[in-house]
């Protein structure tokens, strides 16, 4: 356990991941887990692939929002980063510094 953390603590620091990309992906998984924000009346369907998301990738984030579905996105990079598969780790490395852009496509329920 200890060499696969220092290993991904490395490949953070190689790929210049900081602790705002992590709660950008959390966020983002968040709403690829459930885009109407917990609203039953509110039915929401999109296809995540228009978005540039894989669907392998897709599954992987559903995963993560359903488990921290209501979680703070502060969540340490260590341990969001051992949750990922490889594909979905290539995909953050890739999309890091565009993840905010998720939230700004499905804004927020109480913002007028």
């Amino acid at each position: 356990m200890c060499q696969e953390n220092n290993q991904s603590i490395q490949i953070q620091q190689i790929a210049s991941l900081k602790p705002k990309h992590f709660a950008d992906l959390i966020r983002a998984a968040q709403l690829i887990f459930d885009p109407a924000a917990g609203l039953t009346i509110r039915q929401v369907e999109v296809n995540w692939q228009d978005f540039g998301i894989p669907k392998d990738v897709e599954q992987n984030l559903k995963d993560l929002g359903l488990h921290y579905q209501y979680a703070s996105p502060h969540i340490p990079g260590d341990i969001i980063w051992s949750q990922l598969t490889p594909e979905t780790r290539i995909w953050f490395l890739n999309n890091k510094d565009d993840l905010w852009r998720f939230e700004e496509a499905f804004p927020a329920l109480d913002e007028d």
